[in-house]
C-alpha cells in the first residue's frame, strides 16, 4: 500500500502576517497569507524564517501556534536589506537545504505571498533549479492557490542567463551558488578556474553524468566532491573508486558486487560500489583505465539502471549519478579504438577540463600560501614546531619550478619543507632541497638503444619540449622573454616552436 506524503510548508513571515496578531499596533483584521494558508491546508509542519526583531515576532508565533495544528519552527535571519539578493539567497538556501534533508519523505511547498519581490524571486530560483518543491500563494481576493510557473530554468536556458552579467539575479545563480564550503575549498583567482567553478555549480543542480579531465594532481576529486555536496544528492553517499587500482579479476565484484560462493574467497554477499552509492554519487577515478570487457558491462548498467551481482541471477535496480575522472585523452582513445565510443558519450555530458598548475596564471603563490597556512594549522601543536612562512627567495623557486605533479606535488613539497626547515622562514635552499628531482630526461635520451623503433626526431623534439616548457614557465609565459632565455633571435621563432610542439598558450 502506497503511503500518502505529508505536507510541509516553507515561508517568510511578512508584515501582513504580523499585523494579523490582535495586539499588534497596526492590527488589520485579516488573517494574513501565512495563517490563511495554514488553516486552508493540513500541513504537518511549517518552517518559517523572518528578518523582523525577535521581540516583535515572538508574540505572533505564540498566537499563531494556538490557531493551527501544524508544528512550527521559526528562524531569525539577519539581512542587510529585505531586497539584498545575496543575503536573501543565503538564508533561503540554508532553510531549503535543511528542510530537504529532514523532510525528504514529505512534500514541500513554498508560500510565495509573504515578503518582498526579491524574496519571491529567490524562492522561485531555488525551487526551479535546486530543490523539488511546489509553489502556492494566498490572497484575500482568490484565497489559497497552487502556482504553476509557465517556465522552467532548465539546462538549455542557463548559458543564455549566465551571459547576462548585468542581471543581479543571474549573477546570484552562477556566482553565489559556488559560495559554499565545498566550492570555497577550490582556491583560485584564475579566470579559467573561476569559470570552471561556475560551470561545476550549474552541473551540481542538474542530475547528469560528469566527466572531469586533467593531469594528475589538478583537483579532479575535489571538484567531484564539491559537485556532489552542492547537489540534491548531497545527503546520500559519495563513493570513490580508483578504476586503475582494481585487479582485473575483481573489477565486476568491485563494481557490481557478488553473492556468497560466487568464487573462491567469496565467503559472504558483498555490495559493489554501485549499490553502495545507490541514491548518491559514484566517482570513477582513472576512468580511462577500465579494460574493454568491463566497459561493456558498465555501459549496460548505465543504460538500464540495473545490475546483477557476480554469481547471482537477480536484477537489482540502482539510481546512481556518475562522475568520472581521467588524465587520458579519451577522444583520442576512442579514435584509436582503445575506449568504447558509446560509453564515452554516455558519460561525457557535463565535461570539465581542469588546467595544469603551470597554466593557472596568478594561482601558484596563492595556492602555496594557502597550503602552507593549512600545514601550519595542522601541526602547530606539535612540540618545537615553528610557524613557517615563505621568504621572497623561496617564492622565486616556487615560481620557477614547472610542478609536473600540480597541486598534489606542491602540497607534498611544502609539507616536506616544513619538516626540514629549522627556522620560521623557508629559504630558497630549503625549498630547492625539498623538490624531488625528476628523472633527468636528457640522460635518458643519451642512454637510449639505437635500433628498431629508434626515432632521432622524437628524441630531438623531446629535448626541445623540455627546455621550451621550462623557459615558458620561467618567463611568466611571456614569449619575448622566453625567446631571450633560449637564445632565439626573436619571439616569432619561439612562437613557432610552441605551435610545432603542440603546446597550448
Amino acid at each position: 500500500m502506497k503511503m500518502t506524503k505529508k505536507l510541509v510548508l516553507v515561508s517568510w513571515i511578512g508584515g501582513n502576517d504580523l499585523q494579523a496578531y490582535p495586539d499588534h499596533p497596526k492590527h488589520n483584521q485579516n488573517l494574513g497569507p501565512l495563517l490563511s494558508t495554514l488553516k486552508e491546508r493540513k500541513f504537518v509542519r511549517a518552517h518559517l524564517i523572518y528578518n523582523y526583531p525577535k521581540k516583535e515576532v515572538a508574540p505572533y508565533l505564540k498566537w499563531l501556534q494556538v490557531q493551527i495544528d501544524s508544528k512550527i519552527t521559526a528562524d531569525h535571519v539577519k539581512l542587510s536589506s529585505p531586497v539584498d539578493f545575496a543575503d536573501i539567497y543565503q538564508a533561503a538556501n540554508k532553510t531549503l537545504k535543511s528542510v530537504w534533508q529532514s523532510e525528504s519523505d514529505n512534500k514541500t511547498s513554498i508560500l510565495l505571498s509573504p515578503g518582498t519581490p526579491a524574496m519571491q524571486a529567490v524562492w522561485i530560483l531555488l525551487g526551479k533549479t535546486r530543490y523539488p518543491v511546489s509553489f502556492i500563494q494566498s490572497s484575500m481576493e482568490k484565497g489559497v492557490q497552487d502556482v504553476e510557473l509557465p517556465f522552467d530554468i532548465a539546462a538549455e536556458f542557463l548559458p543564455e542567463l549566465t551571459a547576462r552579467t548585468a542581471n543581479q539575479l543571474t549573477d546570484l545563480m552562477v556566482s553565489s551558488a559556488p559560495s559554499t564550503a565545498e566550492f570555497d575549498s577550490i582556491i583560485s583567482q584564475n579566470p579559467t578556474m573561476k569559470q570552471l567553478k561556475e560551470r561545476a555549480a550549474i552541473l551540481a543542480i542538474r542530475d547528469v553524468p560528469v566527466l572531469i579531465q586533467g593531469e594528475t594532481g589538478t583537483g579532479k576529486e575535489l571538484f567531484a566532491r564539491a559537485i556532489h555536496n552542492t547537489s540534491p544528492r548531497a545527503c546520500q553517499n559519495f563513493i570513490a573508486v580508483n578504476c586503475g587500482a582494481i585487479p582485473k579479476e575483481l573489477i565486476d565484484s568491485t563494481l557490481f558486487g557478488h553473492v556468497k560462493g560466487a568464487f573462491t574467497g567469496a565467503i559472504k554477499d558483498h555490495k559493489g560500489v554501485f549499490e553502495q552509492a545507490n541514491g548518491g554519487t559514484l566517482f570513477l577515478d582513472e576512468f580511462g583505465e577500465l579494460p574493454a570487457d568491463a566497459q561493456v558491462r558498465l555501459l549496460r548498467v548505465l543504460q538500464e539502471g540495473t545490475l546483477i551481482r557476480v554469481g547471482d541471477t537477480t536484477e537489482r535496480k540502482v539510481n546512481v549519478r556518475i562522475i568520472a575522472a581521467t588524465n587520458k585523452n579519451l577522444t583520442q582513445a576512442v579514435a584509436e579504438a582503445e575506449f568504447r565510443e558509446d560509453l564515452y558519450y554516455r558519460v561525457a555530458i557535463g565535461v570539465l577540463k581542469l588546467p595544469p598548475l603551470r597554466k593557472r596564471e596568478g594561482d601558484l603563490l596563492l595556492l602555496a600560501e594557502t597550503l602552507l597556512d593549512g600545514i601550519n594549522r595542522e601541526v602547530e601543536n606539535q612540540p618545537g614546531y615553528k610557524h613557517k612562512k615563505l621568504s621572497p627567495s623561496a617564492k622565486k623557486i616556487i615560481l620557477n619550478h614547472c610542478w609536473p605533479g600540480n597541486v598534489r606535488e606542491l602540497h607534498a613539497t611544502l609539507l616536506r619543507t616544513t619538516l626540514w626547515s629549522p627556522g620560521d622562514e623557508i629559504t630558497d635552499r630549503d625549498m630547492q632541497e625539498s623538490i624531488l628531482d625528476a628523472p633527468k630526461e636528457e640522460l635518458g635520451m643519451l642512454n637510449r638503444e639505437v635500433g628498431k623503433g629508434f626515432n632521432i626526431q622524437e628524441v630531438m623534439d623531446g629535448l626541445e619540449r623540455h627546455y621550451v616548457l621550462k623557459a615558458w614557465q620561467q618567463s611568466g609565459q611571456r614569449k619575448k622573454v622566453a625567446a631571450e632565455l633560449l637564445g632565439y633571435n626573436n619571439y616569432q621563432t619561439f612562437d613557432k616552436r610552441l605551435k610545432k610542439l603542440g603546446i597550448d598558450t
